[in-house]
């Protein structure tokens, strides 16, 4: 009798333990969502365009493979489902759920959109990420966004750009009157202020309206990009680098209710694959644009110059005017203009003890 009781007590213990332990097990493991969920994404650029098609792709494929399929995304690049310069009005009106591409070709919808891409005479792409991950950028970009039904996230970059390809010499800061040459953001109106015009094209057209003169000069990205497009067949004078765009980070724009319908988790590898690419492509552009100024200097016999120097001055002088002026557009572009310009100011300080400091000892010979 005694050893019965014995054995129901113990058997009681083990099973109440067992069942603490599935209760347990199943708190900390809380049920993934078995919904999945289909996007597009559209881009500006050209199929697998080396750095901004292949990253996007990159992009895409990341939050694919991830969610194990559960959020699967198939990219359209320019042209394919939308026109390049139509791809943030397919987002907004549903017609896709993402973009990958260059804030400031949206300028147009709002004043402060290229703040977040890159503004001349601005932040460095190392200065632009810590603004956004950690100077309050992105809370004001979220804020921007969500105006328009959307949010976006840094999603690559290909840092300072250089200052172009033009089919004559620059002696001067004159000589870039009557000048047609492509441009976009803020950049544009600082080189209509210089005399210049500025004419904004996606990538695929550039070469094309190269060729046949109805522009006399392009800026793009850098020597990878520049070298794949072939402008040295039809430029001869390459300048770098450029006072416009100093960063040139990449974001890919999400519908915000296409967003806020996934579950957590699967918001979350959106968020790390874009992270993820915005690594991981400014470190295949430092590595490439190297590489492809070599080839552009030996194999093309390509002879890159800087700005002259009164160019340089007048052009930074204007861009300290075009940025400053977009304040007055709304009190979210001033709020926006302060808490960048704070933090480009203590950058600027920081600057001479950090890289800047560094790289200038590191040319001392």
């Amino acid at each position: 009798m005694l050893k019965s009781k014995a054995i129901n007590r113990r058997s009681f213990v083990k099973s109440a333990a067992a069942g603490a332990t599935l209760g347990t097990t199943a708190l900390a493991s809380p049920a993934i969502s078995s919904d999945t969920f289909s996007w597009k994404m559209v881009t500006t650029w050209p199929k697998n365009f080396p750095g901004l098609g292949t990253g996007a792709q990159r992009i895409a494929d990341a939050i694919t493979k991830m969610s194990n399929g559960r959020l699967t995304v198939k990219l359209y690049a320019a042209g394919e489902l939308v026109p390049p310069f139509e791809a943030f009005d397919a987002v907004r009106e549903g017609k896709a759920e993402m973009t990958h591409d260059a804030s400031y070709y949206w300028v147009a919808k709002h004043k402060a959109f290229p703040f977040f891409c890159t503004v001349p005479g601005g932040l460095t792409v190392q200065e632009h990420n810590a603004w956004i991950y950690y100077g309050g950028g992105q809370e004001l970009w979220d804020e921007l966004c969500h105006g328009f039904g959307m949010r976006s996230f840094l999603a690559g970059g290909s840092g300072i750009q250089m200052g172009g390809w033009f089919q004559k010499e620059l002696t001067s800061a004159d000589d870039m009157k009557g000048i047609k040459m492509r441009m976009p953001g803020y950049g544009a109106e600082v080189i209509n202020r210089m005399g210049a015009t500025a004419v904004n094209l996606p990538g695929g057209e550039i070469m094309p309206a190269l060729q046949s003169g109805v522009i006399d000069a392009t800026e793009w990205v850098g020597p990878w990009n520049d070298l794949a497009f072939g402008f040295h067949k039809v430029a001869k004078y390459y300048y770098g680098p450029g006072f416009h765009e100093p960063s040139s980070a990449l974001e890919c724009l999400v519908n915000l209710e296409a967003y806020n319908k996934l579950p957590g988790d699967l918001q979350l590898i959106v968020q790390q694959a874009c992270q993820a690419e915005n690594v991981g492509m400014l470190s295949e552009f430092t590595a490439r644009n190297s590489a492809s100024q070599t080839v552009l200097v030996e194999k093309h016999g390509v002879s890159i110059r800087h700005f002259p120097e009164d160019l340089v001055k007048k052009a930074f002088s204007i861009s300290e005017e075009v940025v400053a002026e977009t304040q007055n557009f709304d009190s979210l572009t001033k709020r926006i203009y302060e808490s960048w310009s704070h933090f480009r100011q203590e950058s600027m300080q920081r600057g001479p003890y950090a890289e800047q400091g560094y790289m200038n000892n590191r040319a001392l010979k």
